[in-house]
C-alpha cells in the first residue's frame, strides 16, 4: 500500500471528503486526449473507482472515488497509455491549457502545449514551487484565459517557420483575483521555455509557502520582477528549433467542430468510452476537453455534424442545455461550501430562454476552480452562515461580466432563496 504524504499531491492525488476515498487527476496537454487514452481513464475509473469522470475547466479529467490500496495501480495502468499525472496537483506546474481548440491557429498552440508540458512534467528543478503554477496557451484574448495564468502565451505571428507569443504573467483567480499583465510581446518559441523557467525560479526564491506568483507582484511590483528574471541566466536564452514531423495530434483547423456539452462536466465510464469509439469513427482518434467542461471533435471536412451528434444521442449521450461549469462542490470536495449540482439544477429550472444563451459557472469555495469571474454570470459559494436553529447554510457572491478584465461582483452573500430569486429575474 503507498504511503500518502503531503508530497503525494504531487502525483495529482487529493483526499475526497470521503474518509478513505481519493481522487486522481490527469494532465491533458491543451486538453487533447487520444480514444486509446480515453478508455484507459474509463476502465481506470470502473475498475477502481464508481465509475465517475470529472472534466475540470483546465482540461484534464479526475477520476473519483479511489481507495489508497489502489493509487499504485491506477498510476500505472495511466502510464501504459502515456498519461501522467505527476504535478497535476501540490506546489508544481500544472497541465498547460488552452480554451481556444476550436480557433484556426489551434495547431500551432497545440504544439506548444504539449511541448511545455513534457518539459515541466517531473522536473525537479520546478517542483516543491511555493504553490501551484499555472500555464496556459491561447490563440487570441477573446476568452480572457491568459489574464487567469501565472503565464499566459497568446499566439501573435508566424515568421519564417517560428511562432510568436505574447507572454502576460502573474495572474490568478481564487480569493484575490488580479489579471496578469503583459511581460513581454513577440517572445520567439524557442525562448518561451527558458523564460518561463526564470520566472519559476525568481517565484521560487522570492515567494514565501502558499503564495501565487501574483502576490510576489503585489510585493515587488512590476518593475522590481522584470529586473529579477532579467538577472536570472536563461532570461534570454533562445533553444535550437524542433525539427522534425509535425507533432500536432489535431492536424488542421477545425472545419467542422462538434461540441458535446457534458452537464456539469460529469462522466460516467460507459459514456466516455463512447465518446472515444466516437472519435474514432468520426474524427482522427482524438477528443478534446474543453474550458467549459465539454468534450469536442474536430470531424472529418466530408462529416456532417448533425448525423454525428445524432450518433451520440442515440447512443444515450444526453447535453446540457445551458453552458454552466460546475465543480463537485461538496459532492467530493473538502474545500466545498455548497452542494454545487444540486444548486445548478435548481437554478437551470429557473434560467429564462435569453439566460440559456449565457455562460454560466458556479464555484463551490471562494478558490474559482469554475473560473466564475470569466462567465457572464459567476457565483462563488463564498462563507457558511449559522443560523438561529445552528444549521450552517452557504453564502453566494455575484458576480456579472463587463468591460472589465474579469466579472464585477454585484451582490454579495446571497441565501439560496435569495441567488434563485436574482436567476429568475435574469
Amino acid at each position: 500500500m503507498p504511503q500518502l504524504t503531503p508530497l503525494s499531491r504531487l502525483d495529482g492525488i487529493y483526499p475526497q471528503r470521503q474518509a478513505g476515498f481519493f481522487m486522481q487527476r490527469v494532465k491533458l496537454a491543451a486538453g487533447v486526449i487520444s480514444a486509446d487514452q480515453a478508455r484507459t481513464v474509463a476502465a481506470v475509473a470502473a475498475r477502481f473507482g464508481q465509475g465517475a469522470i470529472h472534466l475540470t475547466t483546465r482540461g484534464s479529467m479526475e477520476i473519483h472515488w479511489l481507495h489508497e490500496a489502489d493509487l499504485l495501480a491506477v498510476k500505472r495502468e495511466l502510464a501504459k497509455v502515456g498519461l501522467t499525472s505527476r504535478g497535476a496537483c501540490g506546489g508544481a506546474v500544472r497541465g498547460v491549457t488552452c480554451a481556444s481548440q476550436g480557433a484556426a491557429g489551434f495547431p500551432v498552440v497545440e504544439v506548444l502545449a504539449a511541448r511545455l508540458q513534457k518539459h515541466f512534467t517531473g522536473n525537479p528543478r520546478f517542483e516543491r514551487l511555493p504553490k501551484k503554477f499555472k500555464i496556459g496557451v491561447e490563440t487570441d484574448t477573446l476568452g480572457r484565459r491568459h489574464l487567469i495564468q501565472d503565464v499566459g502565451l497568446v499566439y501573435s505571428s508566424h515568421t519564417e517557420g517560428v511562432a510568436y507569443f505574447d507572454l502576460y504573467a502573474a495572474g490568478g483567480l481564487g480569493r484575490e483575483p488580479q489579471p496578469g499583465f503583459l511581460f513581454e510581446a513577440g517572445v520567439s518559441e524557442n525562448r518561451i521555455i527558458p523564460l518561463i523557467e526564470a520566472i519559476a525560479r525568481v517565484y521560487a526564491a522570492h515567494s514565501p509557502a502558499g503564495k501565487r506568483l501574483k502576490h510576489l507582484l503585489r510585493d515587488v511590483g512590476e518593475e522590481q520582477f522584470r529586473r529579477l528574471v532579467a538577472q536570472d541566466p536563461s532570461a534570454t536564452e533562445e533553444l535550437s528549433a524542433q525539427e522534425g514531423l509535425n507533432s500536432n495530434l489535431i492536424h488542421q483547423p477545425p472545419t467542422q467542430r462538434l461540441v458535446v456539452r457534458i452537464p456539469a462536466g460529469e462522466l460516467n465510464s460507459r459514456h466516455l468510452i463512447t465518446l472515444a469509439d466516437h472519435a474514432d469513427s468520426w474524427q482522427l482518434g482524438f477528443l478534446m476537453v474543453t474550458a467549459d467542461q465539454d468534450i469536442a471533435f474536430h470531424l472529418h471536412e466530408s462529416s456532417d455534424p448533425v448525423e454525428a451528434a445524432a450518433e451520440l444521442e442515440a447512443a444515450g449521450i444526453q447535453q446540457a442545455t445551458i453552458n454552466f461549469r460546475t465543480c463537485p462542490g461538496t459532492a467530493t470536495c473538502k474545500a466545498g461550501l455548497s452542494a454545487t449540482r444540486e444548486v445548478v439544477s435548481q437554478l437551470t429550472a429557473l434560467i429564462s430562454a435569453q439566460g440559456k444563451l449565457l455562460t454560466w459557472a458556479i464555484s463551490g469555495c471562494p478558490n474559482s476552480c469554475t473560473q466564475p469571474q470569466l462567465a457572464d454570470v459567476g457565483i462563488v459559494s463564498s462563507a457558511l452562515v449559522k443560523g438561529e436553529d445552528g444549521e450552517r447554510t452557504p453564502r453566494f457572491d455575484l458576480y456579472r461580466s463587463g468591460d472589465a478584465p474579469f466579472g464585477t461582483l454585484v451582490e454579495r452573500a446571497l441565501t439560496l432563496d435569495e441567488l434563485c430569486s436574482r436567476v429568475a429575474g435574469m
